[in-house]
């Protein structure tokens, strides 16, 4: 970064320092509890010496704040997989349920944004399809921060939701799905082989809020990719050129993670195998009648505070869910 003509590439410079971000928040906290400890231990030696039982009670709580923090360190460094540092793209699709499941959607966009906000996270919308009556039938993402792809690949997989229905006049329960799916986002550090006789390429006007331009101007752009048959589309920028690099970004992440399943079985379960976006293919339920619970079945980590969940609060989910996954590596 000290290197002469370092900002002439603003695009490879913000890669890079992105890279030192979270290299940053890997090492500065090891070191920072390495030199605690060397202080505590020589301050119990004083004290000790000393006889003095109120510094050593003050000392024995300031190591169990330390232990805490090592535990954090510990789970720091279970985010150990290559793609774990780099940012990510974050999907959300309504599942059986129709309007329910659209409304449902809505929710948990809204209780990610609140996590990426806490996090501090950069956030933004690529594309997004309205539902028919409420809420949302699809939305992408594009998430940046250290370690983004490493904690939000543990959502990957159908939510389900149970709750008295606003949408039904006799207040009946109605049980929603939506899923969610995360994938690492590759700049040209990644070889991927795109052949362009390969890609059928759309142009359409954008839809939802947006002023004069939105449905005069066919900015919006959709990619398909026939051997794979996958499907990329962005709609966020007002330049044509613009949001097709960028679904060319996700066509690519796309790709190359479908080739890393094919080769390798370990990284297969980064991407996660949803299933059908419903019944009996769940990995978190969020129940709020007739009861308050929200429960991981992967780990069997489970709440009573929905509020604080839908708010945002994921991180004992998601921790959970890391600690669930080393320990059956190991086996």
């Amino acid at each position: 970064m000290s290197q002469e003509g370092f900002w002439d590439n603003p695009d490879a410079a913000q890669r890079i320092t992105t890279q030192l971000s979270g290299l940053k928040a890997v090492v500065e906290p090891v070191e920072e509890v390495g030199r605690e400890v060397n202080d505590l231990a020589e301050l119990f030696e004083l004290a000790a010496e000393e006889a003095d039982d109120d510094e050593i009670e003050q000392l024995e709580e300031d190591v169990e704040a330390l232990v805490k923090r090592c535990e954090q360190i510990e789970l720091q460094g279970l985010l150990a997989r290559p793609e774990d540092m780099r940012n990510c793209f974050v999907s959300i699709h309504a599942g059986a349920g129709g309007t329910e499941s659209c409304d449902w959607a809505s929710m948990l966009l809204r209780m990610y944004s609140r996590f990426f906000d806490t996090h501090k996270f950069k956030y933004e919308e690529l594309d997004i399809t309205p539902g028919e009556e409420a809420g949302l039938r699809s939305v992408t993402l594009r998430v940046r921060g250290p370690f983004a792809f490493g904690k939000l690949s543990c959502e990957v997989g159908v939510h389900r939701l149970v709750r008295i229905s606003p949408f039904d006049s006799q207040s009946r329960r109605h049980t929603s799905f939506a899923a969610v799916d995360c994938l690492p986002e590759f700049d040209e550090d990644v070889e991927v082989e795109i052949n362009d006789d390969d890609l059928r390429i759309d142009y359409y006007r954008a839809s939802g809020a947006g002023g004069q331009h939105v449905n005069k101007v066919s900015s919006a752009v959709r990619i398909t990719h026939a051997p794979s048959g996958i499907v990329v589309q962005c709609q966020n920028e007002r330049s044509q050129h613009k949001n097709k690099a960028q679904a060319m970004k996700v066509l690519k992440s796309r790709l190359y993670m479908l080739e890393q399943q094919k080769r390798d079985a370990e990284v297969a379960k980064l991407y996660g195998d949803k299933g059908e976006i419903a019944w009996g293919n769940q990995i978190r339920s969020y129940v709020m009648q007739p009861y308050q619970m929200v429960k991981d079945h992967r780990t069997d980590h489970q709440t009573g505070n929905v509020d604080a969940v839908m708010d945002g609060d994921l991180d004992a989910f998601i921790e959970s869910f890391l600690r669930h996954r080393a320990k059956n590596k190991k086996k």
